[in-house]
Parts: C-alpha cells; sequence; structure tokens
C-alpha cells in the first residue's frame, strides 16, 4: 500500500508566498486564519519600514489529507512580514502583557491612492492591527517543520 509523501520525505515543502494584490493577500490571509501568536512575537522595525509576525499557523492545506489519514492536524511556525509601512496602530493589543496570545480571524487590504492603502490583520476578540502601507507588500514564509497541533483539533467556525 502506497502513501503519499510527508514533509519528512520532502515531498511537502514549506509555504514561501508572496502578495503584491489584493487576490494574492486573500491566499495568504485563507492560510494564516485561525494562527496564534504571543504579543512577544510582534516585530515593528519603522527605519525599516517593516512589520512582522512569527505565528503558529494550522496547516489548512494540510487538513483534508490529515482528516483521510486519521493523523493529527499539523500547525507550522511561520512569518507573516509586510514592507514598505508608513505608520502601524493596534486596538485590543497590550504590548505591555508578555503573556498575551493573540488569534489571527483575517488579513485584508483597503486600497488607497497610487497604491497605497491600509493591510488590517483582525484578531479574535475585537483585536486589530492597522498597518499604512506605501504598496502592498506581503509574504508568508514556513521557518520550522509542522508539529502536532497541540489541541489535535480543527479549527471550527460559525456560519
Amino acid at each position: 500500500m502506497s502513501e503519499d509523501a510527508r514533509f519528512e520525505d520532502a515531498g511537502d515543502r514549506p509555504l514561501y508566498l508572496g502578495a503584491v494584490t489584493p487576490e494574492d493577500l486573500q491566499v495568504i490571509s485563507s492560510l494564516v486564519q485561525d494562527a496564534v501568536f504571543p504579543v512577544t512575537e510582534i516585530s515593528w522595525r519603522g527605519a525599516e519600514r517593516r512589520f512582522s509576525i512569527l505565528l503558529n499557523r494550522f496547516r489548512w492545506e494540510d487538513a483534508d489529507a490529515a482528516t483521510q489519514r486519521g493523523r493529527p492536524y499539523e500547525r507550522v511556525q511561520a512569518v507573516l512580514s509586510f514592507g514598505d509601512v508608513l505608520k502601524t496602530r493596534a486596538q485590543g493589543v497590550d504590548r505591555s502583557d508578555a503573556d498575551m496570545i493573540l488569534s489571527l480571524l483575517s488579513v485584508d487590504f483597503e486600497p488607497g491612492a497610487d497604491g497605497a492603502g491600509r493591510v488590517l490583520l483582525t484578531l479574535a476578540g475585537d483585536g486589530l492591527i492597522a498597518l499604512e502601507v506605501e504598496c502592498l507588500n506581503a509574504t508568508l514564509r514556513d521557518v520550522t517543520r509542522p508539529y502536532v497541533a497541540p489541541s489535535r483539533h480543527q479549527p471550527k467556525h460559525d456560519g
């Protein structure tokens, strides 16, 4: 009986995606939905105009295979990064609370003039991070091997 290749066999490569259009960003948004991260893993480098988050994302791209094979669901650490960021602002995010864990619900882009706009990272519990950007320039890169999701469950959504 043959089995499809797994990450350990180098058949399931880590993600490394870029987004320069709102449609590209929706692909990234679907892959980071339900990602969790400590507030301490948010990085804003104003001089470099770069905003990044090291997050633990649910591997949505593997969920069907895990269900079909009866194996645990997986998460992977990934860096979600935005370049050309002019300004950031947050609501419901207490950077002084090192124990705060945030859950990312979606990533959206509100276009402005001449390619500029605002990236909105919507968090569970009415949290929001807004990034004023000169242009849309996002990347999502897996940086670790997948690991068994601690909850062992796929996130559920109403609707």
